[in-house]
């Protein structure tokens, strides 16, 4: 293949590294009325009174909006396809605030001096109520979230305002009693995560106007247009034909903004006032009213003969969505059904059961994994528990049990696997860890002792039966082509994998095709750069869609040429008479020819959706060193083997990788998020919540074991997700082999590590 497969440099390169305004902020008009939002200073209150009066005085302050003067339209943020499996729990502004951070007013001004005046001016009284800050008592505490009456769950999730129950499901295959019973070996686990900040370089933000034709535009750092473009309409109770929604460059988004969270502020501001309207949220609101990932309190069983069969799984998840419901019920089902399914070739049984409940902390969201994160710390750290408790290696153990290609897991929705490299990817990664010559620990002779740990990982391309990729091709005079997308680079570099896509089938260069997107008035529909879709689903939507720009271009030709148009043939720059080779037309003059008393069209728009989700797979190990004395733990080495199908784009599939690792590496070590007893967050900023710097993630190296999934554009699968999987179990299981102590709480600090079994004998976690 001439591009795909190939090391192109991202389009947007050069103008990220030269500093041109390509941003939210860059784009946004100076003299646009500055929006903040007040806060809620309670876990859990009733606004009693809201006096915005003195507020009002405050010279260049445009308006205060409160409870009162919004729609009474119950709405979820979360970026998901209508109907939404997420309820409806939400309003505008609510005289109920429901965490330590929920929008209480919201202010605009002139400036930000004005309106950081009149936030502090304003005065609310609030009959403050009991809390639910402890997500294992939420179900069916006497204190309810959401006793409101207009609560809605538009999807038989399971969901129960008056229990605290925002999703509840139980499923399975065989009998899993029978099985356990059965098995020689039985283990019963528990294990944590909590909720990780997606921590993006650009913090939320949205810029909206009102245009010539009076219609309101959102300009803002999303990864769901069309979703966002409903999401306000909805919660202003406006015509959605009154919303147009376009996205810049996203500086990072993992999930975060897939939700709208600062959206329907300044959109409120603009359509109410008519002005331009900017929002942005500081460190410490992205931190505390943002959309972290769901804390997971996960107990497995595993069942197993003493050869290593593993013959059965039972998983109950507890998910805590906080104060409201966005991607809870659909996180939850990552976590069993992107896990359990590994261990598909001598599995016979299992059984999968979550609730998701409400409590008055900040409201989860999204989060690069989706619930798969979590879920996969669980099951591969009683996996490596078990190998422990065989006492077998765990990569032979491992082996044994390994999902094929040809097999047909019940645990991941029946799904045929039709592609999986995932044996050769352990296999690859143990040869370049050195594992045979570094399991299980080495004792260094000067207090420090190395180990190495493992770990295997799926995920999803896509969710199955409900996404739509969209992209139309169109050809322009001079022969070059435009390609409109409505998924987001989010700094993926998706526009160039796209454009790879599409010069492969139009046989040109990459950079003869202008990518644009997205746009809801002019992009074709796509779900948005979510569930790890973009390449697997809006890269089959490009492929299909030159396909049939490349047939009108051979119409166009034999038309020009008086020949059949079976007799043609196209190699990307000349259509060529098949029977007379001396007859043939440029693709300049086709194009040119295109738009003079031209019967055949020359854009084209595909829409793609598939009823199956393949799974990317992924093995990694790392090796760590641990300061006895101190417990002190530095990631030394992790090495990684991806499985993604086909890869597109070396270079950026590389970087994907190890960004994910690296953000790993963070949840399993650093990343802690604890709570007042008064329901605030205590780490609000870059000081509190530590993310891992490049020195602290080590050597990463990453290479590719490819198989070939026949549903995909050239075989291709995800990799956006997958990525992030693998670190926290490999690390636990290194830990342990070098402490003999198993740390099922994430993350795992130095003085949990000094501490050992102690830590959890005296802590109140």
């Amino acid at each position: 293949m001439r591009h795909v497969n190939q090391p192109v440099r991202k389009k947007d390169a050069m103008a990220l590294v030269t500093g041109k305004p390509v941003y939210t902020g860059d784009l946004r008009d100076p003299n646009a009325l500055v929006v903040k939002v007040l806060h809620s200073p309670h876990a859990n209150a009733m606004i009693e009174n809201i006096d915005t009066s003195i507020a009002m005085k405050v010279p260049g302050i445009e308006a205060i909006f409160t409870y009162k003067d919004v729609p009474q339209k119950r709405f979820t943020m979360a970026g998901q396809t209508y109907p939404e499996p997420s309820p409806y729990d939400r309003l505008l502004l609510d005289r109920h605030v429901r965490f330590h951070g929920d929008a209480v007013a919201v202010v605009a001004g002139e400036n930000e001096k004005a309106v950081d005046k009149a936030l502090k001016l304003i005065k609310v009284t609030y009959q403050v109520l009991p809390a639910v800050l402890d997500f294992r008592t939420a179900k069916d505490n006497p204190v309810l979230v959401h006793p409101e009456d207009n609560w809605v769950a538009h999807c038989p999730v399971g969901a129960d305002n008056h229990r605290n129950l925002c999703a509840h499901d139980e499923m399975g295959h065989g009998d899993i009693e029978a099985v356990l019973a059965d098995c020689d070996v039985v283990l019963e686990r528990t294990y944590h995560t909590k909720a990780n900040s997606q921590a993006m370089m650009e913090t939320f933000r949205t810029y909206t106007y009102m245009d010539t034709y009076g219609r309101l535009n959102v300009l803002s750092s999303t990864q769901i247009v069309f979703h966002a473009r409903r999401i306000i309409a909805h919660a202003l109770d406006i015509p959605k034909s009154k919303v147009r929604v376009t996205k810049p460059r996203i500086g990072g988004g993992f999930g975060a903004k897939q939700s709208c969270v600062t959206e329907v502020f300044p959109a409120l501001v603009t359509w109410k006032t008519g002005k331009p309207a900017y929002l942005v949220y500081s460190r410490q609101e992205s931190q505390t009213s943002g959309s972290p990932r769901h804390e997971m309190e996960i107990t497995v069983r595993i069942g197993a003969m003493k050869d290593g069969r593993i013959r059965g799984f039972d998983m109950y998840t507890l998910s805590n969505t906080g104060a409201y419901g966005e991607h809870g019920p659909t996180t939850v089902g990552l976590s069993g059904h992107k896990s359990i399914p590994l261990y598909n070739r001598n599995q016979e049984a299992y059984r999968f059961t979550y609730d998701v409940v409400y409590t008055n902390m900040q409201a989860a969201g999204a989060y690069r994994g989706y619930g798969a994160t979590q879920g996969l710390f669980a099951v591969e750290s009683i996996v490596n528990e078990l190998a422990a408790e065989l006492k077998m290696d765990p990569v032979q153990l491992r082996l044994m049990n390994l999902i094929a290609e040809g097999q047909v897991p019940p645990a991941y929705y029946y799904e045929p696997c039709n592609a999986c490299a995932l044996d050769r990817c352990l296999k690859e990664t143990a040869q370049r860890m050195g594992w045979d010559e570094k399991y299980p620990c080495r004792d260094m002779g000067n207090g420090k002792v190395r180990s190495v740990g493992v770990a295997l990982a799926m995920q999803g391309s896509s969710i199955s039966n409900v996404d739509i990729g969209g992209a139309t091709i169109k050809l322009n005079d001079d022969g070059f082509y435009a390609l409109t997308i409505g998924a987001a680079d989010m700094g993926t570099g998706c526009d160039t994998i796209l454009a790879q896509m599409a010069a492969e089938v139009m046989e040109c260069d990459v950079d003869n095709v202008v990518v644009y997107g997205a746009d809801t008035d002019a992009s074709p529909y796509d779900s948005g750069s979510y569930a790890s879709s973009t390449t697997y689903l809006t890269g089959r939507a490009v492929e299909e869609a030159c396909e049939k720009l490349r047939e009108s271009i051979q119409k166009i030709g034999a038309a020009l040429m008086k020949c059949d148009v079976e007799d043609t043939e196209f190699d990307g720059k000349t259509v060529r008479c098949v029977s007379d080779p001396q007859r043939s037309v440029s693709l300049v003059d086709v194009a040119t020819a295109s738009m003079v008393n031209n019967q055949f069209e020359t854009q084209f728009t595909a829409t793609t959706s598939s009823p199956v989700s393949p799974p990317p797979y992924m093995a990694g190990m790392v090796e760590v060193e641990i300061d006895k004395a101190t417990g002190a733990i530095q990631v030394l080495n992790y090495e990684a083997t991806v499985d993604c199908g086909t890869v597109i784009n070396p270079n950026l599939a590389r970087v994907q990788t190890e960004g994910g690792i690296a953000q790993g590496i963070g949840m399993a070590l650093y990343e802690d998020i604890t709570y007042t007893d008064k329901g605030a967050i205590r780490e609000d900023s870059f000081m509190q919540y530590k993310i891992p710097t490049r020195q602290d993630v080590g050597r990463i190296h990453v290479e590719f074991e490819s198989s070939y999934e026949p549903t995909g554009p050239f075989g291709a699968k995800s990799i956006g997700e997958i990525v992030i999987n693998t670190p926290s179990p490999a690390i636990a299981h290194a830990v342990y082999n070098a402490t003999g102590v198993w740390h099922r709480e994430l993350p795992i600090t130095p003085e949990k590590i000094l501490l050992g079994e102690k830590y959890y004998e005296t802590s109140s976690v």
